[in-house]
């Protein structure tokens, strides 16, 4: 099993683990705002299955009819993992409105929020994990999943907050109040992950400063070339495609172009992994003089 494989199955391991002791405090105590923390963590443990799905498989080869891979199937993930959580924000909301209305007593709060905060903590280190090796090995699968992770650990805090103060107050409507305010932020925070996930169906550009350093990279490192223009990048998953016109004098060999193509596919390699690059050679009669031109 891969790296990102093992690391997402883990998550499901983590998950089920919070979920466990989320659903204990929440039974503890009675808890609207203890009920939405678990609500949550019920997504996490889906999400864990889906990016590990999905992790599967893009690590597919290419094939017939998916030439370019199976890489975007991380974004899909991202995508369901997004909308669970707004179902799951939806769910909350609605708890929250019965015990608004039907209000009950919070039974033994601290021991219940004592289980929370230890499930926390796991949360936490584990989004550490995911945030650092989802980078590294260029997983939208995993960031994301250490994003919701992330979401949940802030939400926790919130309801930890929520109880202490209806502890030291006494209102016992503030219990359903914390809840439908986390619901909130959850709702938020799927938002976001759904709009980044679509981009990335979308064939979304890398970042400016990404762009920019390819144009540099190719500015300097195809030497006999004249300029490169129309260049065009997208990201899949794991993998950044880049394609770009490369002007050459009319009178230059094939050998001699194919070898400047290959010292700039070389020198953008070994600085950016993932990268799948196709280059157009055109005779100097076709230069544009508005795209990259060569040191």
């Amino acid at each position: 099993m891969k790296q990102a494989q093992r690391i997402a199955a883990g998550s499901i391991a983590v998950g089920l683990v919070v979920l466990g002791l989320k659903a204990g405090a929440a039974v503890i105590t009675g808890s609207a705002a203890l009920y939405s923390d678990a609500a949550e963590s019920v997504v996490n443990v889906a999400a864990g299955g889906v990016a590990l799905l999905a992790l599967r498989l893009a690590e597919l080869p290419p094939d017939a009819n998916h030439p370019y891979g199976h890489d975007k199937a991380e974004f899909f993930s991202a995508v369901i993992e997004g909308v669970l959580i707004v179902v799951a924000a939806f769910t909350i909301l609605q708890h929250a409105w019965q015990v608004y209305t039907h209000p009950t007593p919070i039974e033994a709060p601290l021991a219940g929020m004592a289980v929370n905060a230890i499930s926390t903590v796991f949360n936490l280190l584990w989004a550490t994990v995911l945030l650092r090796r989802g980078a590294a090995l260029r997983s939208p699968a995993l960031v994301g999943d250490g994003r919701h992770l992330v979401a949940d650990v802030v939400a926790s805090v919130g309801v930890l907050g929520g109880l202490a103060l209806v502890l030291a107050t006494g209102l016992v409507w503030l219990d359903p109040l914390v809840a439908a305010g986390t619901a909130c932020y959850i709702l938020v925070t799927g938002g976001f992950l759904v709009r980044d996930s679509v981009g990335g169906l979308m064939d979304a550009a890398p970042s400016p400063a990404i762009v920019d350093r390819i144009k540099t990279l190719v500015g300097q490192s195809a030497e006999g070339a004249i300029e490169a223009h129309d260049l065009r990048t997208r990201h899949a998953g794991r993998l950044t495609f880049l394609e770009f016109h490369l002007v050459v004098p009319g009178v230059m060999t094939v050998a001699d172009a194919h070898a400047i193509c290959d010292r700039v596919e070389a020198a953008l390699k070994a600085e950016m992994e993932g990268l799948m690059i196709t280059i157009h050679v055109e005779p100097e009669g076709k230069a544009k003089h508005r795209g990259v031109i060569v040191l």
